[in-house]
């Protein structure tokens, strides 16, 4: 089960953090891959790595997931080079943190071009291609903010930028359910990425943690792995529209 061979994925965010994880998860399973970041030179570095130990083709893809003619280009470009896409998953992302008092206009605009209307714009230009062939899996990373509040940081815009690619997905999921696509999202909890790792090693947080996450820890490397290759896999055929938390219980509670 959960063999990805012969699929093509697209992976954004795919220059760190998470988005190399997805990608390295992937690449495991055999699936072929198109990565998809701004900076191009980490991206050829992860090609050369996955290529060289898992056998698989990459594609890597200079992509500002904001620009509609950039995502318009790597569209072109994944389908010159593959002729499909049976995977998107979008993990591109970054944020402006400030509560809804401080944050100013153009934070805001920042972090909902970048979390949310991004999302938009690739699952508009990869399920074109998924229309076709009527077979896709389109997984989203939100994230466990975008189901709660918290009392911790003040990241308004983070906050409602996730919860409506939760949303999201639950629409495209119903949309897109009679040509063979599903779509998903996972809702990661704390792990440390170059976004995260400066707040989440203070001792501050790592008390908080302690005490609102039941597993009373951080998530860590490859822990989301699993979920992402179900939700990619042909086995996943009739889960669409889930949301699915990767969050150590902190949204059970």
């Amino acid at each position: 089960m959960f063999n990805l061979k012969g699929n093509v994925a697209v992976v954004t965010g795919a220059s760190s953090g998470l988005g190399v994880q997805m990608a390295t998860a992937f690449a495991k399973q055999g699936a072929d891959l198109a990565i998809l970041a701004r900076r191009k030179e980490r991206l050829d570095e992860l090609a050369d790595k996955l290529t060289k130990e898992y056998k698989v083709k990459v594609l890597p893809i200079q992509c500002d997931v904001t620009s509609t003619e950039s995502i318009e280009a790597a569209a072109k470009a994944v389908e010159a080079e593959y002729g499909k896409c049976d995977i998107l998953l979008n993990c591109a992302g970054s944020s402006k943190d400030k509560g809804v008092v401080e944050m100013t206009d153009d934070e805001w605009d920042f972090t909902i071009a970048t979390d949310e209307t991004s999302v938009f714009k690739m699952t508009r230009a990869f399920a074109k291609m998924m229309q076709q062939q009527k077979y896709g899996r389109i997984i989203n990373i939100a994230s466990m903010y975008g189901l709660v509040g918290n009392t911790e940081i003040h990241t308004i815009a983070y906050h409602t930028s996730k919860g409506a690619v939760v949303n999201f997905t639950r629409a495209v999921a119903a949309e897109l359910a009679l040509d063979g696509i599903t779509c998903n999202a996972i809702c990661p909890g704390y792990f440390e990425t170059e976004l995260t790792r400066d707040v989440l090693r203070t001792d501050r947080f790592q008390e908080f943690a302690h005490t609102h996450v039941p597993m009373q820890r951080y998530g860590q490397p490859g822990e989301l792995d699993a979920a992402a290759v179900f939700l990619a896999s042909k086995e996943a055929s009739y889960v669409t529209g889930a949301i699915l938390p990767v969050d150590g219980g902190y949204t059970a509670i």
